[in-house]
């Protein structure tokens, strides 16, 4: 039951990240990306904040404060200056796509950084889903989208921050942990905004649409925190999948976007790849349990 509750919650949780990810679309078709980001990260630290205050749970001090935590808050500064700029420039569902190789790269930097061992059947996998990224972006061919590729930075970077987050201290309170994610999204949005244009005065109806944007990404970010905590990571993770399928019925109702026949196949072929190593990963760590003597 724990899993099954937790399933429904990442579930819910990759839908109000898709939500979230439509918000910072629509509202890039008239505002700096930059402001987006800088908006989002400001309300979601004072969201979590305020989390920690109520809860009596610390924010700053040596519990909080580690290497791997600044590490991890880099990751979320890159990954977020990466993907908004992607969902600025590319359709959704390509750039929701291409975001679900983290876990592939996840265990390509746990093989080489952390020294995990990884057999020849998840390599294939992992080469198998690499090839679906070649599929989607179509490199050489006329639907060729270079800014897709920052989609595909987005998922590297990420796949660090949840590297750094393995390696976390185990005290480390999990308010704490989202309160700096979402500050590290700050100067990605001080990046852009000095890069690329001047911060426009929202009015009081797109206040209301920044506001949704904060709602949604903590909603998320609560979720899926909550979900990883109740159930086995490894039956939890093949439903972050759902994300897709989020975004392309968000993409096709709200954007009037259709993916075309080569990003349905490669994005087959990065969740079966992605599905496959979860599941093998899964059967590796039951195969050096020990049994139990009964």
């Amino acid at each position: 039951m724990d899993n099954l509750r937790g399933i429904l919650l990442v579930v819910a949780a990759m839908a109000m990240f898709t939500i979230e990810d439509s918000f910072i679309k629509s509202l890039a078709e008239t505002f700096p990306v930059g402001q987006i980001l800088i908006f989002l990260g400001v309300g979601g630290s004072c969201v979590f904040a305020t989390v920690a205050l109520v809860n009596r749970q610390p924010i700053i001090g040596p519990r909080v404060f580690s290497k791997m935590l600044f590490w991890r808050t880099l990751g979320e500064t890159g990954s977020a200056l990466f993907f908004a700029t992607a969902l600025w420039l590319v359709p959704l569902s390509i750039a929701a796509a291409l975001l679900q190789t983290t876990s592939l790269i996840v265990t390509i930097g746990a093989a080489f950084l952390l020294g995990e061992k990884v057999g020849w059947r998840r390599w294939t996998a992992i080469f198998i889903g690499l090839f679906g990224v070649l599929v989607i972006i179509r490199p050489g061919f006329a639907g060729f989208q270079p800014a897709a590729l920052l989609a595909v930075a987005a998922a590297v970077v990420l796949a660090g921050r949840d590297l750094a987050t393995r390696q976390l201290p185990a005290g480390t309170p999990s308010v704490a942990v989202s309160f700096w994610g979402f500050m590290g999204v700050i100067p990605a949005g001080i990046f852009l905004l000095l890069l690329l244009d001047a911060p426009i005065w929202p009015e009081f109806h797109q206040l209301l649409r920044f506001a949704a944007c904060v709602v949604f990404g903590c909603m998320g970010y609560y979720l899926i925190v909550t979900a990883m905590r109740m159930g086995e990571a490894s039956a939890l993770a093949p439903f972050r999948y759902s994300r897709l399928v989020f975004s392309i019925i968000l993409g096709y109702f709200i954007f009037d976007e259709v993916p075309d026949f080569w990003t349905l196949v490669g994005s087959g072929i990065i969740i079966s790849s992605g599905i496959y190593v979860i599941m093998r990963e899964r059967r590796v760590l039951e195969s050096r349990v020990p049994p139990v003597d009964e």
